[in-house]
């Protein structure tokens, strides 16, 4: 089995091209909802290619990370074309060089569709460490429908995802959250009832 980090190396040329019709059909006012009301220093976590960056609001900093070179090479293309300042780190989400209380709010966008279910906890318990006490940590992520038509096309398209972009859809992320000492702040689907937003936030 390849690693994800291979997955990605060898996709990441296409990648943008191969998700273009779910980018204009969903993502796009899925991310601008995703950074609305964010100040201070964001941390894009799994940053990919970049698709975030035109939504950054503009009186922040933001630090991007992910596991793939070859993504973030796609990233820093995009950074110049828009021409933003955005800092650009290959590292693993589950273990970040950041001191504690780094930032004042993480974003991750399908970020954990991509991690696997042992990641889930290190991935998130990270993050905690990462946020200020006061900050927040939103999470976008796919979730099977409910609808047994919807169920069954998301089940026939699975290996695809699973092969092109490491991904799966059954993550359920929320039932780490405990663990990892956050509290779920809000729980709500923002398409159909297939991609959800997690806002976490550090217990008190």
């Amino acid at each position: 089995m390849m690693t994800r980090k291979r997955v990605y190396g060898l996709t990441a040329r296409l990648y943008d091209i191969l998700d273009l019709p779910f980018e204009l059909g969903r993502y796009r006012p899925l991310r601008a909802h995703l950074f609305s009301g964010l100040s201070g220093h964001i941390l894009d976590a799994g940053v990919g290619t970049g698709r975030n960056m035109e939504f950054y609001p503009q009186e922040c900093s933001v630090t991007g990370i992910d596991l793939s070179p070859s993504m973030l090479d796609r990233a820093a293309k995009r950074r110049a074309r828009l021409g933003l300042r955005v800092e650009l780190l290959e590292m693993d989400v589950c273990r970040t060089t950041f001191p504690d209380n780094h930032f004042d709010a993480v974003v991750a966008t399908f970020l954990f569709c991509v991690l696997d279910e042992n990641q889930q906890l290190p991935a998130l318990k990270e993050l905690s460490r990462l946020c200020k006490p006061d900050g927040e940590i939103r999470i976008i992520e796919y979730a099977y429908s409910r609808n047994p038509v919807r169920r069954l096309v998301m089940r026939l398209w699975a290996p695809w995802v699973r092969a092109i972009y490491g991904a799966a859809f059954d993550r359920e992320t929320e039932r780490y959250v405990p663990g990892a000492g956050l509290r779920l702040v809000e729980r709500r689907f923002l398409y159909q009832d297939i991609i959800k937003l997690l806002i976490l936030k550090t217990q008190a």
